[in-house]
């Protein structure tokens, strides 16, 4: 699949796939830009990239596993949604979910982006809708593993 994309700043690293089967690219964060990310705070981290998504996908960003699970820094939304018409740096609010301060340094990959196809919704009012086994339990609701 094409996506097009510009560098919004020369010294900024396109996404790369660190292997032939990896489903997420790796977003970097702009060189020349160390950052602390004080334990427990939200920053956002600039990549210099725009891009554009083709119609019908939308790009997620997900935590990388390896600075979440070792380092505690993950998306603060969880996972970020592009969608094909915007046209703005790509961006990654990290959190640090960690109790000690974090460095992020320039050019370390911050996240992953997902392409992936949507499909849109028709929402319709209704009176009432179809029956089933669970009705509205919610969370819990099917078992208790």
């Amino acid at each position: 699949m094409r996506v097009d994309f510009i560098k919004l700043d020369s010294k900024a690293i396109v996404p790369t796939y660190g292997t032939e089967f990896s489903a997420g690219a790796d977003l970097y964060s702009l060189p020349g830009n160390k950052i602390t990310v004080k334990a427990g705070e939200t920053v956002m981290i600039h990549t210099g990239i725009a891009l554009q998504i083709p119609d019908g996908y939308v790009g997620l960003v997900y935590a990388r596993s390896g600075i979440a699970t070792k380092r505690g820094l993950a998306p603060a939304n969880k996972v970020g949604v592009i969608d094909s018409d915007y046209r703005g740096e790509i961006m990654v609010s990290i959190h640090n979910h960690s109790g000690i301060d974090q460095i992020i340094d320039d050019g370390e990959r911050v996240a992953q982006l997902v392409i992936a196809p949507y499909l849109k919704a028709d929402f319709y009012e209704v009176d009432s809708l179809d029956e089933t086994t669970r009705s509205t339990g919610g969370f819990g609701s099917t078992g208790t593993k």
